[in-house]
């Protein structure tokens, strides 16, 4: 139900505010200053562009905790108003601090996705939209953003009907004459390898890594063809899903690329006239970089799938004698929400699921949770926990 209560509410949206996108062509550079920020919140992305012209853009807003962080940050820029608002995509690192700016700033556009998303902060984010009558648009491939006659702002890609929330991610190019910057959201590699295959323009000066320096992004070959002279990694230091992966690293050093981290140097300032560029940072040391997390399979209880639309996590007793499971815990790592076993034994063999969401349930092979919504998005981990406490099994 809640699922086409937000879908009603879309369509109130696009039928009171949707408008065509305006295709801009940069004329000569004039010497006027551009400014992009990326804000540190932590484990999430949020991205504040000044245009020569004075308008400007957020693009993602971090979690609902660093909603503050982000309306601090603008008012100390002497921001009023915001001309553009974009969520990449609905995750909660990326929308959940835009309820803040919502409450806080006006907004004269606002850039969705459209990918529909059943949890809270999505229905607080889109009732606010709604209640605060701002113009609100979903986007598609190819459409450009009027924010400056003198700066090029192109999505590069959108699905709105995307079955997964990091293949809905906007991807912005944002060039001002010769210099450039790719945004890439949450975007995994497979979207990479469309927008490389459809022959769009990738190459950018400057690029923030997609999800957060995750190895679910930045492929060599995608690498190669942005070939980003610098390279702003958005995550927070001794996150829980080991980003930015050394892969990553390895990947952009061998691609000669700066790196920047905000986790090491807070938010990164960088500012250009269109032909040179500056970065008010100090390269990244490394500090933070971890190995993709792979934990080893107990050989007794796993995780063996976690369905994010119908709210089911599988788990599966892959030794040839019944276990126990009094004191087991299984986490909702983003959420830090945990669901106790009851005294129950898990025959050898068997699969057991436990349930979340409103179509939660008890039966023969199934636990209900609880009837609220836990997992978040694609990046919310599940973690399945012993009764000593030790992690047997993870999925990403």
């Amino acid at each position: 139900m809640k699922k086409f209560i937000f879908m009603a509410i879309v369509m109130m949206l696009l039928l009171a505010g949707c408008t065509e996108m305006v295709e801009t062509n940069a004329p000569a550079v004039t010497g006027k200053e551009m400014t992009v920020h990326f804000i540190d919140v932590g484990q999430g992305d949020s991205i504040f562009i000044q245009a020569p012209n004075g308008k400007t853009m957020l693009v993602d807003a971090g979690v609902k905790g660093a909603g503050k962080t982000v309306v601090d940050y603008l008012r100390a820029q002497g921001v009023q108003k915001l001309d553009y608002v974009v969520a990449t995509h609905p995750d909660a690192d990326h929308i959940g601090g835009l309820i803040a700016v919502l409450n806080s700033i006006s907004i004269k556009e606002f850039i969705d996705s459209g990918k529909i998303h059943t949890s809270q902060t999505y229905e607080e984010m889109l009732t606010l939209i709604h209640d605060k009558n701002i113009r609100y648009t979903v986007p598609a491939a190819g459409d450009t953003l009027a924010l400056d006659p003198e700066v090029n702002v192109e999505v590069l890609a959108s699905d709105e009907n995307a079955s997964d929330n990091n293949d809905a991610s906007i991807v912005l190019r944002v060039a001002y004459n010769n210099i450039s910057f790719l945004l890439m959201g949450d975007a995994d590699q497979g979207i990479e390898q469309q927008l490389v295959k459809s022959g769009v323009d990738v190459e950018a000066t400057i690029l923030k890594a997609g999800h957060h320096g995750s190895n679910t992004s930045s492929s060599p070959d995608f690498i190669e063809a942005v070939s980003p002279l610098a390279t702003i990694l958005s995550y927070g230091q001794d996150n829980k899903y080991g980003h930015p992966h050394v892969e990553v690293v390895d990947v952009l050093k061998q691609a000669n690329s700066d790196l920047y981290g905000t986790a090491e140097s807070g938010t990164i300032v960088v500012k250009t006239d269109g032909v040179t560029y500056d970065i008010n940072a100090e390269q990244w040391t490394g500090i933070g970089a971890t190995s993709a997390i792979t934990l080893p399979k107990s050989g007794k209880v796993e995780l063996v799938s976690k369905d994010l639309q119908s709210e089911v996590v599988a788990i599966q007793n892959t030794s040839k004698e019944a276990v126990n499971l009094q004191g087991w815990q299984l986490i909702s790592v983003e959420g830090n929400q945990s669901f106790n076993f009851p005294n129950i034994q898990l025959a050898a063999g068997k699969t057991l699921y436990i349930t979340s969401g409103p179509e939660a349930k008890t039966g023969t092979n199934s636990i209900e949770w609880t009837k609220k919504q836990i997992w978040l998005n694609s990046g919310d981990a599940a973690q399945l926990k012993n009764a000593k406490g030790e992690i047997v099994s993870e999925l990403p």
